[in-house]
């Protein structure tokens, strides 16, 4: 019989413009190989997005914002929405066949879109207020997949976490690493899971303390049923009580979102998002000037330890924290430090190197601002750089600081601050980032902007170059904060170019 081949390029082009969940630059052109050609650089679309439930607080407040950056070379067709998870489970108690918690059924939700996005350039809002609120499960294809982003923002009064909790919603995956979290007993910490798939997620939920390995109740695992999103206690998965964890959340069977929510009774709270993957060299960006407390949270998952370099890459250059130069970590162990006021007064991002042979490592810092009863709390993970572009959305004219850092190399870069959600006019600048510094930039929002607005950071030279944007809003006394790193928003894709057109027919 006949059947025909599809040319290698063809197939290519169709697998990668579909391609929502990993982003790839062009390697540089090798002068060794004249006759490569440089792959296409083509707008991703389709792109799938994952928010976590909020909040359990009756008194808070959660703000969605959804922005899209213009990018060359799309149609101009396509939709984008979040909608709730069609069910929610209780989380308290660990049920491993996807069950409620506590005897209470899993709650059904109200399927109507949360926000609609606005034509790309153009932040979109959508508030909701109160207790049980839904994760949130989003697609976005044609002009509106490129770069799409959402930021989910809470305020919450009083009470365990009160302050400012901040988390960028994020694709599906199969393997999350969150250095940071607890199971101490003035801690509450949630991981939360979110199946985005049309057939159940088999989880499972790994625990490492200081000693290692720490043994859980569930070792079976949880069911994550489809369309559905479960937050999981941590201290419910082993009686062990310990300040500093790392979890690993590694999927068995389909794909889920996750985030781990951090509640602190008397520091407050935020969002940990995942670290990024293992690496010899990590680099944390954008500790606020005025952190009164930073505590640095390391794993290796391998078989052998790891010998850091601990370096601040401040306002005037890179320097060694007196007293932190170096960090031991121990195989399959968790390790915390405490780096106090590390920052003194100035604009700071933490690099960790390998004093000897590269080991991969995960990390992340807790930050405290504050003190006392006026203390708050945030997260910053190791994250990738921020490549051709990234984007934050959610960003105030007073209570916006982006950050950026080049590690190994002065760079340019050009920001972007986009029109706001209630009107105003886009603003671009360029900054140049010297080796070795973090700069912190304020005042971006461009003329008569109203509402949010969103930022895009791009490369233009140099680099790499790492991003992260400080939230404030001060509520009852108290000055929240929350720290979103910003790495590439995934709106490109490479797709080389054949040799040769390979359509045939074949017999």
């Amino acid at each position: 019989m006949n059947r025909t081949t599809l040319s290698l390029f063809a197939g290519t082009a169709a697998l990668a413009a579909v391609t929502a969940f990993a982003a790839f630059d062009p390697p540089a052109a090798s002068g060794a190989d004249s006759s490569a050609k440089a792959a296409a650089e083509l707008p991703v679309e389709r792109t799938s997005l994952l928010c976590p439930a909020p909040s359990d607080s009756e008194i808070a407040d959660t703000a969605y914002t959804s922005f899209t950056p213009v990018t060359q070379g799309t149609d101009g067709g396509g939709k984008a929405g979040l909608q709730a998870a069609t069910e929610q489970s209780a989380g308290d108690t660990a049920d491993p066949t996807g069950g409620a918690a506590k005897g209470k059924s899993g709650k059904k939700t109200a399927d109507k879109p949360v926000l609609t996005p606005k034509e790309p350039g153009t932040p979109a809002t959508g508030d909701t207020s109160g207790s049980e609120e839904p994760a949130l499960i989003g697609t976005a294809d044609g002009k509106f997949a490129p770069g799409w982003t959402v930021q989910e923002t809470t305020e919450v009064a009083a009470g365990t976490g009160r302050g400012l909790l901040g988390v960028n919603c994020t694709p599906a995956d199969t393997e999350f690493w969150f250095p940071g979290a607890s199971t101490s007993a003035d801690r509450t910490d949630y991981v939360h899971l979110t199946n985005p798939d049309d057939s159940a997620a088999v989880v499972d939920i790994g625990l490492y303390g200081k000693d290692g390995a720490i043994k859980s109740t569930v070792p079976d695992g949880f069911t994550i049923p489809p369309h559905a999103s479960r937050p999981i206690l941590l201290s419910t998965l082993t009686e062990q009580r310990q300040d500093d964890l790392t979890v690993r959340v590694s999927v068995r069977s389909g794909r889920v979102g996750a985030a781990v929510q951090a509640l602190d009774d008397k520091a407050g709270g935020d969002w940990l998002a995942a670290s990024a993957d293992p690496s010899g060299s990590l680099v944390l960006p954008g500790i606020p000037k005025d952190a009164t407390d930073v505590r640095l949270i390391a794993f290796t998952p391998g078989d052998a330890d790891a010998d850091l370099k601990v370096r601040l890459a401040s306002s005037g250059g890179a320097i060694t924290p007196a007293g932190h130069e170096t960090l031991h970590v121990k195989a399959g162990m968790t390790t915390a430090t405490d780096l106090g006021a590390v920052t003194r007064g100035e604009a700071g991002s933490l690099l960790l190197t390998p004093s000897d042979r590269s080991v991969p490592v995960v990390a992340a810092l807790r930050v405290v601002r504050g003190k006392g009863s006026g203390q708050e709390t945030a997260y910053i993970p190791a994250t990738a750089p921020v490549g051709r572009r990234a984007t934050a959305a959610d960003n105030s004219g007073k209570g916006t600081t982006l950050s950026l850092t080049a590690p190994t190399a002065t760079a340019q870069v050009k920001v972007t601050a986009s029109a706001g959600s209630g009107g105003g006019s886009p603003v671009t600048k360029t900054y140049t980032v010297r080796q070795g510094t973090t700069q912190d930039i304020t005042g971006l929002a461009g003329q008569g902007v109203q509402g949010t607005y969103a930022l895009t950071v791009e490369t233009v030279s140099g680099g790499p170059v790492y991003a992260a944007r400080t939230l404030t809003a001060t509520e009852s006394g108290v000055q929240g904060f929350t720290v979103q790193t910003l790495p590439n928003d995934r709106g490109l894709v490479a797709v080389p170019e054949a040799d040769e057109d390979l359509s045939v027919l074949q017999k």
